[in-house]
């Protein structure tokens, strides 16, 4: 089951949706602010991505917290990131053990595409 993480009333999340709603495919929504990813989700994340990845350096939590002009360490960015959910770029499309962060159509399809591939 495909599961699509992020916050509900953000533009790429409706896009998101959309686009999969007109593709057929099924997915659970995780709403960040709900039902936030636990310590050891948000790590598997890293783990598999990475923080640069998974930051929103260009969103509005990122901006009104100042990081920019702080020079954190991997281990700080990670808390600030465990703290406010709502800095994780969307969306996060996780399949299995797989992981796609950000809106690209093309990249979705292929990340939907990738397992009936392999078979």
């Amino acid at each position: 089951m495909l599961h699509i993480a992020g916050i509900r009333n953000c533009n790429k999340i409706r896009d998101t949706k959309k686009w999969m709603e007109e593709h057929d495919v099924e997915f659970e929504f995780i709403d960040l602010k709900k039902d936030p990813l636990s310590r050891g989700e948000l790590k598997e994340l890293e783990f598999k991505v990475g923080l640069d990845v998974l930051i929103n350096r260009r969103g509005r939590k990122w901006r009104d917290l100042g990081l920019a002009h702080k020079d954190l360490t991997s281990e700080e960015l990670f808390e600030q990131l465990l703290e406010h959910q709502t800095m994780i770029k969307r969306p996060v499309l996780l399949k299995e053990e797989s992981v796609l962060v950000g809106y690209d159509e093309e990249s979705f399809e292929a990340f939907i595409a990738g397992e009936e591939e392999t078979e």
